[in-house]
């Protein structure tokens, strides 16, 4: 899409990718505004320094935006990010669900608080730095695969309504990442080699059981004991927050067979485990669903992707009421675990996407 002049406010976040997506909207003729929101909270500050929580991402982003010519801010989103993405997160691993806190600070913050920010500005839209697309049609928008596999992030962006994909730009979407840093170099930009971060943002080291230690404190924890399928006691733990679906390290010994974490009841503190073939589920129902097109009627057709990683599964999707969605696949699959976002696919079209629910364990015949 051609700017024309237009206002557009990016969300710098200090990385190539941003950084590049500058670049070419200014190509495309837009008038760019960059806008890179302090997240971290203060303790993370010294444990962060080289991550788009950390404050080094506001030197580099602001350095870019000069390279280019551009203005630059800062925002503090720090204490809507304590309560929409962190608090959450903790709240998950305590009701026995594994998080997916990527959806919820896309959302809300950066195209929901950012939108709220670009019309302060005089922007009527947003820009940001996903490997996905964005089509604008005259009525709605569709939001597609980034063309290549490998950084495809639709997945992120399945909870987004149409009013937020009408109003955001996402420039990287049809490209690949090699290009990006190709891009990078020929501008001259210092952050074209600049390691792309594979943890999550406010998470250290990627230790989320040392961070929820910190974060919420041991005594908060909620300890009962560790079954197998049929009720039998096996150990006690230290926290249902320290389990999830499909988990096979630290799980007590004892067993001629591995065991894995199959079911996490959160009524009782039980943590389930059992065979890797009990893992394996035929469907799963996922509730708080967002369809990007309309709610379909009976069974539809697609592909579902159960995690980030996921390659995606072919099934068929019944609609419940009550904002909820049934999903049959065609192939069972192993480790659906609830808390984490189910995405539909029709080829490489978002349709919608929900939030696993539990399933408890089966109980032996």
């Amino acid at each position: 899409m051609k700017g024309n002049g237009r206002r557009v406010v990016l969300g710098m976040s200090g990385g190539v990718d941003s950084s590049v997506a500058a670049s070419l909207l200014q190509r495309d003729g837009w008038d760019v505004i960059g806008v890179t929101m302090k997240v971290w909270p203060q303790d993370c500050i010294s444990r962060a320094e080289d991550k788009c929580c950390g404050p080094s991402a506001i030197a580099d982003a602001r350095g870019v935006a000069h390279k280019l010519g551009i203005p630059h801010y800062v925002v503090d989103e720090a204490d809507n990010f304590e309560k929409i993405v962190i608090d959450y997160f903790a709240e998950e691993y305590r009701k026995g669900r594994t998080p997916n806190p990527c959806v919820m600070c896309n959302e809300h913050l950066k195209f929901g608080n950012l939108r709220r920010k670009a019309k302060a500005l005089g922007a009527d839209f947003i820009a940001t730095g996903h490997y996905a697309i964005i089509e604008h049609h005259e009525s709605h928008a569709v939001l597609r695969k980034g063309r290549d596999a490998r950084k495809d992030q639709s997945y992120f962006l399945f909870s987004l309504g149409q009013d937020q994909l009408q109003h955001a730009l996402t420039p990287l979407g049809g490209m690949e990442k090699s290009e990006i840093r190709d891009i990078a170099r020929g501008l001259g930009l210092k952050v074209a080699d600049k390691v792309d971060s594979q943890e999550i943002c406010f998470v250290p080291g990627n230790d989320y059981k040392a961070f929820l230690r910190g974060h919420l404190g041991e005594k908060e924890f909620h300890r009962g004991g560790i079954y197998d399928t049929e009720g039998n006691f096996i150990a006690d733990h230290e926290g249902i927050e320290m389990f999830t679906i499909g988990q096979r390290k630290g799980l007590p010994g004892g067993s001629p067979k591995p065991r894995y974490v199959i079911d996490i009841d959160p009524a009782t503190n039980s943590v389930i485990v059992g065979d890797e073939e009990e893992l394996v589920r035929e469907g799963f129902e996922v509730d708080r669903v967002n369809w990007l097109e309309g709610e379909p009627e009976g069974f539809r057709r697609i592909s579902v992707k159960i995690r980030y990683a996921h390659p995606g599964a072919a099934a068929s999707i019944q609609t419940v009421p009550g904002g909820k969605a049934r999903i049959l696949l065609d192939t069972p699959q192993r480790a659906i675990t609830p808390g984490q976002a189910a995405v539909f696919y029709d080829g490489d079209k978002v349709v919608g996407g929900g939030w696993i629910v539990r399933q408890p364990a089966p109980v032996p015949a």
